[in-house]
């Protein structure tokens, strides 16, 4: 037998064995646990929902310079003039 054939029956054997051997559990999920996988399920979403939003917003800025739109053409912009006269009191 090649050493592949060799490999493979173990595996098949050793597959079949732990098949035969297993037992079943009487296991108990702690509410803290569950917690957690909720967290971390939120926290996963989360980050993809932000990567998803920045990549989408620099793919949009690249179409709109490729077509020639400035998303700022019809925007109104206050200025930032602050005036003080002295002794003037609010």
């Amino acid at each position: 037998m090649n050493k592949k054939m060799m490999a493979a029956l173990t595996s098949y054997f050793t597959f079949c064995f732990l098949l035969m051997s297993t037992q079943t559990a009487c296991a108990y999920i702690d509410p803290s646990t569950t917690t957690f996988l909720i967290q971390a399920v939120a926290g996963v979403a989360v980050a993809i929902g932000a990567a998803v939003a920045v990549y989408w917003r620099k793919a949009k800025k690249k179409v709109a310079n490729k077509l020639g739109i400035d998303e700022n053409a019809n925007k109104e912009v206050e200025s930032d003039d602050i005036s003080f006269t002295k002794g003037e009191k609010k």
